[in-house]
């Protein structure tokens, strides 16, 4: 499931943290890479350090608060959040993430837009999939959330710079499909309830949805 949510962060937050990563230093990002995306990985990332784990927290705070997150995540945990950068020429090649890091089973990769779009060109993460490639270039503040057994990348940047907050979740439910079914499930019981209020129908809905959700969590 792919799945985009705006306002992660608010227009003032986003001035906050982009005032504490222009402050910061980055590295060359290929030393957080496998084996094999080292080869395809141009970009740099925040260096490690007090001021990168006050921005991670404050980052991670704001998402994991998110409401249409949490529905549709179903977020256990999430790995310690990656501020990526690319300048003009910068890119990352076709790859899948690593099916774990920092001990967390990575389920959901997710990219925070940390810079406003119209600052630059190019730099569109590219999702690949059975039917075709979707580009995905958001407003700043907004997320996009993907199956992280996807093969994806990221287009050249051709001008000005890229900034984000990339991601990883390990969901309490594994699959994806289930995932969607349940919050598929979520969206209809409260709609529901919005126009019936607390109904027969409203229970049953509730009723499946908190059992199948038992049913299905890893914990």
């Amino acid at each position: 499931m792919l799945m985009t949510i705006a306002d992660i962060l608010a227009p003032a937050d986003l001035e906050e943290v982009r005032a504490m990563l222009g402050s910061m230093r980055f590295e060359d990002g290929r030393a957080t890479a496998g084996w094999s995306a080292k080869l395809v990985k141009d970009n740099e990332q925040a260096r490690e350090g007090a001021a990168l784990t006050l921005v991670r927290e404050k980052v991670a705070k704001a998402i994991m608060a998110n409401e249409v997150f949490s529905l549709a995540i179903r977020p256990k945990a999430l790995t310690p959040l990656i501020f990526a950068r690319y300048g003009q020429g910068k890119e990352y090649g076709s790859h899948v993430d690593n099916p774990l890091m920092s001990g967390i089973r990575t389920d959901v990769s997710f990219t925070l837009f940390i810079a406003d779009p119209a600052t630059y060109d190019g730099g569109e993460l590219v999702i690949e999939s059975v039917s075709g490639e979707e580009e995905v270039k958001l407003p700043a503040g907004h997320l996009v959330a993907y199956d992280s057994t996807s093969l994806h990348r990221v287009a050249p940047v051709t001008r000005g710079e890229r900034l984000v907050a990339v991601g990883w979740a390990q969901s309490y439910v594994r699959d994806s499909a289930k995932r969607e079914l349940l919050f598929d499930l979520e969206s209809a019981k409260r709609n529901l309830f919005t126009q019936s209020g607390k109904s027969p129908e409203f229970d049953l809905l509730a009723k499946s949805s908190a059992n199948l959700f038992r049913m299905w969590a890893d914990v």
